[in-house]
């Protein structure tokens, strides 16, 4: 393939991603959702007095409807993907909070079991496509295995962090502290020592889950309990506005489609599709 070809293929390919680029905005947001994610179970079940059960049936419906539209969208839309990605994190940590509180299942258990749920799926994801990488989220296949790769690793970073917190009895800062430190381990084996960006980035993406998780317990839960005592209310509402704060960013500049495609007017995403099907098929007729 000519060099030409290869970058109206890479083009075409990227103008149909459904996710950001992992940038430092990329992180930044996914921990203030994990936070909210953590703070608006406990909102709505306890605060409200929803129950788990109620919240839990609630926001997975809510969840199935905006999964539909992310699905439905043509490319990435930074509203609908974070919109998604914050609805997700909750039902993940109910899903959790769902078997250890109401079922009583021991938080070693669950952690265990979404660690095992979460491999099957990446086991699945890379027998079927042969690539984990989310730079390729492009089909309908694809994402699925994305998302519930995401659902397994919210409900298993709930589970371990709130083994380490609370069942180890570690604290909710020194633990968020833990989990920083071993993501900064990760980005140094990625950024000095060149290990595979697939593995580093999933690694990553898991321990960000028990990070702001942690994280928002410390702000939200009374100081007897080791926490601020900022409630959830007060915390999810600093963190949703975070978050929009820095989806609106985005989505003015752009930021997180730098290295995407998917800025790319419809006509030129579609001039690059044809440009690399005719190098293909020229190459094929040339073979």
């Amino acid at each position: 393939m000519s060099p030409e070809a290869k970058t109206a293929h890479w083009g075409a390919r990227q103008a149909l991603s459904k996710v950001p680029a992992v940038t430092v905005h990329f992180w930044i947001i996914k921990i203030l959702c994990t936070t909210v994610g953590e703070t608006a179970a406990d909102f709505l079940s306890s605060t409200l007095n929803l129950g788990l059960t109620t919240t839990t049936y609630v926001m997975a419906a809510l969840l199935a409807v905006f999964l539909v539209f992310q699905f439905r969208a043509g490319t990435y839309r930074p509203w609908l993907y974070w919109l998604t990605v914050v609805l997700i994190s909750v039902v993940g940590t109910l899903i959790t909070d769902n078997l250890t509180d109401g079922l009583e299942v021991p938080l070693e258990t669950t952690t265990v079991v979404f660690a095992l749920a979460l491999i099957a799926t990446f086991a699945a994801w890379y027998a079927r496509e042969r690539t984990l990488s989310i730079h390729t989220i492009s089909t309908m296949r694809r994402e699925s295995f994305y998302w519930l790769a995401i659902l397994f690793t919210f409900a298993l970073g709930t589970a371990s962090g709130d083994l380490v917190a609370e069942r180890l009895n570690m604290g909710y800062l020194p633990s968020a502290v833990m989990f920083g430190a071993l993501i900064g381990v990760i980005a140094l084996a990625y950024g000095v020592m060149k290990v595979n960006a697939v593995l580093t980035f999933w690694l990553a993406y898991i321990l960000t889950r028990p990070l702001g998780a942690s994280l928002g317990d410390y702000l939200s839960q009374p100081g007897d309990e080791g926490g601020l005592g900022l409630g959830t209310v007060v915390t999810s509402a600093l963190f949703l506005i975070a978050i929009v704060g820095f989806v609106v960013y985005l989505t003015i500049s752009g930021r997180d489609r730098d290295l995407r495609g998917a800025a790319l007017p419809a006509h030129g995403r579609t001039a690059s599709v044809g440009r690399a099907r005719r190098a293909a098929d020229g190459r094929d007729h040339r073979r």
